[in-house]
């Protein structure tokens, strides 16, 4: 709802004027938007943060100076005026405009600041094509004028004021946490601030509150929260920023799903609020390794089905080299039926597919369609009348429906060693996955299967509780090195830790072994929106953790001996999330990127165009923080 917000220079916002005020005399401020002087009578669109009105200049009740100034307004120029609200003439009214059936008749005008010809156009019409986003962000605070961008602001306002009002009634308490900490290993690259009184010593910017939210459990406060400020040193894109804001939450006592509870909660009072749309509560669940083989992936869209299915065994038995050369190597035969696609898709569409799948890292697409006459497509031929039948019962597919396969190595596929023609470790980490859920992707899309009307949230669960480091041949934590394994995999971890880091073979061996952990993410139409985890609250098993991803006693302790030393205190089971606060107002106002949603973004290459950031500083400032700058390599 807007508000009046009178000051000294204004009775009201201009955005707020309607039939109800006419009559009213008032007095507001603004930025001449648009200017038609039509000889008699001039028409000038003023413009505030509520909205714009049309102000109209007449000899009949306009001051000949008044009007003699109004034909010297531009576009930009900042005014005030005072007037009587009158209804429009019957014709004029403006459907456009939320103020489009009143007009103020002025009867005063005063230029508070005059403006250049602004090198970007503020006065955008829907429509327009923008100016290059790299000047849009040279003059930031002019882009910031536009409607769009205002409405984007003021919904990510309207966004924080729910959260905070929401998990405030939840029983959470919003806790500030540092931004100078210290550097925490294991995660991406940190930003460093170096320290003037301690020479040769660093702070870190925090890529997130994670040990700090960990510490306010164990000190007894229950249930916190941050609209948190986070850094990371990391390539930007489209969804990724320097420095980005997250919904921080962590509660004590707890189980999976009491976190998952108040995360759907809180994303159903968003969606309330700022869309009127009522999510279906509670979100579904899958494990990892169910999201992965129905879906190829672990941020699954579930506005559409095409779910996987292997075929392997089946399809061996085809007359057709690529499935029959799959036998005794691990690699599998995995494809999707997708009802209709037969008789919706050209041939033009069905070749594409090979390209889709290239893309994604595959070797192509395969192929076949259904129509009246039986089976057509890249393998058919390969199908006995027998095999036929058996491929028909086993897929369900019907007259005009398609079905799709990949031939490759899946993640979660039986181990083959790379010694008897099975999967290297690169191609078993990529996953023939990738390619699978390319295609499904794809062909939602073009069947219309994806409308941005349709909300699918779910958690997917039980994520790998380790990863492995191709390049480095070791370990690393998956989420982070935090997080607890699931209870029936911590006997393994222990037995392989319980004398110290595994290495070699033995580390590989653990890798191998699938270990779980009780981490979660929250995943929306395709897109992961949220992660978290419970804790590790024992510093007996963290330690486990710690010597699994290669770390000695000594190193640990240098490292993270004050969080072990706090668990020693009586540390209360715990857990949380951490929302993107950025994605999730870009998904509400229906942006393409970050930055439509942030007030002053960084550029892809990590450029603050606005301000000139970063900038060298002075050689005097470099020495007092004990800092010299060393030639860049090629310079």
């Amino acid at each position: 709802m807007s508000q009046s917000l009178p000051t000294m220079f204004r009775s009201t916002q201009g955005g707020t004027l309607g039939l109800e005020d006419a009559g009213t005399d008032v007095r507001l401020v603004g930025w001449a938007h648009r200017r038609r002087d039509l000889g008699g009578l001039i028409f000038v669109d003023l413009r505030d943060r509520s909205g714009k009105v049309q102000l109209s200049f007449g000899p009949d009740w306009t001051p000949p100076a008044v009007l003699l100034a109004a034909r010297a307004l531009s576009q930009e120029d900042v005014i005030q005026v005072q007037g009587l609200v009158e209804p429009r003439p019957a014709g004029n009214v403006n459907p456009e405009m939320a103020t489009g059936q009143v007009e103020v008749h002025v009867v005063a005008l005063e230029l508070l600041s005059k403006s250049q010809t602004p090198p970007i156009p503020v006065a955008v019409s829907p429509g327009d094509e923008l100016p290059a986003e790299d000047l849009r962000l040279r003059y930031r605070y002019l882009d910031l004028r536009r409607e769009e961008m205002q409405r984007n602001l003021a919904l990510r306002h309207k966004g924080a004021q729910v959260v905070r009002n929401y998990l405030s009634e939840q029983g959470f308490l919003e806790i500030e946490t540092p931004l100078l900490t210290r550097r925490t290993p294991e995660g991406a690259r940190d930003f460093l601030v170096p320290s003037r009184v301690h020479p040769g010593e660093f702070y870190a910017l925090p890529q997130s509150p994670q040990i700090y939210k960990q510490l306010l459990m164990i000190s007894g406060y229950d249930r916190y929260f941050q609209i948190a400020r986070c850094l990371r040193d990391e390539d930007l894109r489209q969804d990724r920023q320097l420095e980005f804001t997250q919904i921080d939450a962590e509660m004590a006592f707890i189980a999976e799903e009491d976190v998952f509870r108040v995360g759907e909660g809180l994303m159903a009072a968003l969606w309330k609020a700022v869309l009127d749309v009522e999510l279906t509560l509670p979100f579904p669940r899958l494990t990892f390794r169910e999201s992965m083989e129905r879906y190829g992936t672990d941020k699954p869209d579930l506005r559409f089905g095409l779910e996987f299915q292997d075929l392997t065994e089946l399809l061996q038995q085809a007359d057709f080299r690529i499935f029959q050369d799959t036998t005794g190597t691990g690699r599998r035969i995995r494809g999707f039926r997708v009802p209709g696609g037969g008789a919706q898709l050209s041939r033009k569409d069905l070749d594409q597919l090979t390209e889709v799948a290239k893309a994604a890292g595959a070797a192509g697409a395969l192929w076949v369609r259904r129509g009246p006459e039986g089976l057509a497509g890249t393998f058919a031929k390969g199908l006995d009348e027998g095999l036929t039948q058996r491929f028909l019962e086993r897929t369900g597919l019907e007259v005009g429906d398609l079905f799709v396969a990949v031939v490759g190595y899946y993640r979660l596929a039986p181990l083959v060693p790379e010694s008897q023609g099975g999967v290297s470790d690169a191609a078993r980490l990529g996953g023939a996955e990738a390619a699978l859920d390319a295609l499904r992707r794809h062909l939602g899309d073009r069947l219309g299967l994806r409308p941005a009307s349709r909300h699918a949230w779910a958690w997917i669960t039980e994520f790998p509780l380790f990863d492995w480091d191709v390049e480095a041949n070791r370990l690393v934590a998956a989420h982070h090195p935090f997080t607890m394994p699931l209870p029936a995999d911590v006997p393994t971890l222990v037995r392989f830790t319980e004398s110290g880091p595994p290495e070699g073979a033995a580390a590989r061996e653990l890798y191998d072994a699938g270990l779980r952990s009780r981490a979660y993410d929250a995943v929306y139409n395709g897109m992961e929106m949220a992660s978290g985890s419970i804790r590790i609250h024992d510093q007996a098993l963290q330690r486990h953790i710690f010597r699994a991803i290669g770390m000695s006693e000594e190193e640990a302790e240098q490292k993270f001996g004050w969080l072990l030393e706090a668990f020693r205190f009586g540390a209360p089971p715990h857990g949380g999330f951490a929302f993107g606060f950025d994605r999730l107002i870009m998904l509400l106002v229906g942006g393409q990127s970050l930055r439509d949603v942030i007030a002053f973004p960084k550029t892809t290459t990590a450029r603050a165009l606005f301000e000139g950031a970063p900038a060298p500083v002075e050689a005097q400032l470099l020495r007092d923080l004990h800092i010299a700058v060393a030639a860049a390599k090629g310079s």
